[in-house]
């Protein structure tokens, strides 16, 4: 059994909500302590791994059983990192209307394969956040790639993986698909 300081309960919570709540009692711990956050987005093993990563704390690993998800993270003992966001955004009309005027835009939507499935920016290609890193080879590095979740947070963190990774014309959608007024399709 792992030994946690903290239990947070972010059950029924979706993204960004396990996130914040989690950056929120982070705050609070000790450095070394360690947090089990409990959840049941499906998302958030990603969203919470690659937060762990980009803020310098450590992502230990997730159990799952019954549908219920127990994140565990242990706080940085002082190397803690500033939190960085991607520079580089449009918001959902300025995509709208590169969409109309523009061939050739890649929209990447990093959510979860249910969330694509029920409603997604026509063609869009769909590459959950947690599978990012695996795929990303199949992505051209200069074409422009707009990244879009549902709120803008996931595709912050994808947008910054790919950037790390040489991609030259990458920007975040705010606020993404929760705000979407633009044409959308169902792909179930």
């Amino acid at each position: 059994m792992i030994q946690s300081h903290v239990i947070l309960d972010a059950k029924g919570l979706a993204c960004p909500m396990p996130i914040v709540k989690t950056r929120k009692a982070v705050k609070e711990m000790e450095p070394g302590e360690v947090i089990e956050v409990q959840a049941t987005d499906k998302g958030s093993t990603a969203d919470l791994k690659a937060w762990a990563d980009s803020s310098g704390h450590h992502y230990l690993g997730t159990i799952e059983k019954d549908g219920h998800l127990k994140h565990y993270v242990r706080k940085s003992a002082g190397e803690e990192i500033a939190e960085t966001r991607h520079l580089h955004i449009v918001s959902n009309e300025e995509l709208q209307a590169i969409l109309e005027d523009h061939a050739g835009n890649i929209v990447l939507d990093v959510r979860e394969s249910a969330e694509y499935a029920f409603s997604h920016i026509p063609g869009a290609l769909s590459i959950p956040l947690g599978e990012l890193e695996d795929q990303m080879a199949a992505l051209p590095k200069g074409a422009p790639i707009y990244v879009v979740c549902r709120t803008g947070n996931r595709s912050d963190l994808a947008a910054q993986q790919l950037t790390e990774a040489g991609f030259t014309d990458v920007k975040n959608v705010v606020p993404g698909m929760s705000a979407w007024n633009g044409p959308s399709e169902k792909s179930i």
